[in-house]
C-alpha cells in the first residue's frame, strides 16, 4: 500500500501562540524539516455574531477573535520554506474577484515554485457575504464563475471582459508554475459539484464527519465521472480526515490512524489531522518532534 501524503492544519485563528503570529513561520520550517507533506490553511475574511449557527458542530472560536488570511499568511510561510506544499482548507473563493484570485494563487505559486493548492467551497456565513456585499443566495454560480475565469487567467492567454462598448480583453501575469494549479472542491458530492470537480478540479475534500464508505462511495462516483468526462480517474487527490482518538496529551497517533489502509483503499491521497491536536505541539520548541511523530505514525500505520 502506498503511503499517503500526511496534511497537518495549522490553527490560524484565535489566540496568537507564544512569539505571536510569526511563531507560524518556524513552525511551517519545523514541519517541513519533520518530513510533513502540506499545511492547511482555513479562511474567514470577517465573522458574524452568529457563530452558534456552524453546521458541523462547535465553532471554534468566538467572533471577535483574530483569523489569519490565508493567502497572506501562505506567501509569508512559503518565502521561509523550500518543500513543504500549501493548502487552502478551505478558501471562501466567492467572496474574492475571480481575477484578483487568480492573480494571487499564480503569485504565490510562482513565488513557491509551485507549492500551492488552492481548496475552495462556498461558504456558510450570510453575514460574511453581506460585508463584502456579495450575495449570498448566489454564492454556488459564484463559486463556478470564480474558479472557470481563474482557469482562464491562468492560461496566460486573452480572456475576454465586459459587455458592449466595454468589451475587451486581459491577461493575468504571472501564470501559475504548475501546468496546472491543483483545486481542491469541498463538501458534499451532489451532482453540482461534481461537476465542479470534474470540470474544474483536481481533487476533492469531503465534508467534516465523511466515514470510510462515505469516501469510497464519492470516489467511485467521481472517478467514473472523470472517465466520462475522459479525464484520468487516477489522478484524483483526496483528503481524509480519521475519526480523533485522545490520549493522555493529545491524539493517540497510533489509535487514529489505525483505519488508515481501509481510507487508502478508499481512495484517500491525503491524511489530514489538527496540528494543535498532536501529542506535545503545543509547545513550540517540540512542535517539529510532535510533527515527526506524526511522519513516523502514518508510515506505521500504512505499513
Amino acid at each position: 500500500m502506498a503511503t499517503p501524503q500526511l496534511s497537518l492544519g495549522v490553527t490560524t485563528f484565535g489566540r496568537a501562540p507564544e512569539g505571536g503570529w510569526r511563531a507560524l513561520v518556524a513552525l511551517a520550517r519545523a514541519a517541513e524539516d519533520a518530513g510533513v507533506d502540506r499545511l492547511v490553511i482555513s479562511d474567514h475574511v470577517v465573522l458574524g455574531p452568529h457563530v452558534d449557527r456552524y453546521p458541523w458542530g462547535r465553532f471554534p472560536t468566538d467572533p471577535d477573535a483574530d483569523w489569519l488570511e490565508p493567502l497572506a499568511l501562505i506567501a509569508a510561510l512559503a518565502g521561509a520554506t523550500e518543500r513543504v506544499r500549501f493548502l487552502t482548507g478551505v478558501l471562501v473563493a466567492p467572496l474574492r474577484p475571480p481575477a484578483l484570485l487568480a492573480k494571487q494563487a499564480a503569485t504565490i505559486d510562482a513565488l513557491s515554485g509551485g507549492r500551492l493548492d488552492l481548496g475552495v467551497g462556498v461558504g456558510w456565513q450570510p453575514e460574511e457575504f453581506t460585508a463584502l456585499g456579495v450575495d449570498f443566495a448566489r454564492r454556488g454560480a459564484l463559486l463556478d464563475e470564480a474558479l472557470a475565469r481563474c482557469r482562464a487567467l491562468w492560461s496566460g492567454e486573452p480572456v475576454p471582459v465586459g459587455e458592449g462598448d466595454d468589451a475587451t480583453e486581459v491577461w493575468c501575469r504571472p501564470v501559475p508554475v504548475q501546468a496546472r494549479l491543483p483545486v481542491w472542491f469541498s463538501g458534499t458530492l451532489s451532482d453540482r459539484n461534481v461537476r465542479r470537480i470534474v470540470e474544474l478540479g483536481d481533487g476533492w475534500i469531503p465534508i467534516m464527519g465523511a466515514s470510510t464508505d462515505d469516501v469510497a462511495r464519492g470516489v467511485d462516483r467521481l472517478r467514473g465521472a472523470l472517465t466520462a468526462a475522459g479525464r484520468d480517474p487516477g489522478a484524483l487527490q483526496v483528503r481524509a480526515s480519521p475519526a480523533l482518538v485522545r490520549g493522555g496529551d493529545g491524539l493517540d497517533l497510533a489509535a487514529t490512524l489505525a483505519g488508515v489502509a481501509d481510507l487508502v483503499a478508499a481512495g484517500a491521497t491525503d491524511v489530514h489531522l489538527p496540528l494543535r491536536a498532536l501529542p506535545g505541539a503545543g509547545d513550540p520548541a517540540h512542535v517539529g518532534e510532535a510533527c515527526a511523530a506524526a511522519v513516523a505514525a502514518l508510515t506505521a500505520a500504512a505499513g
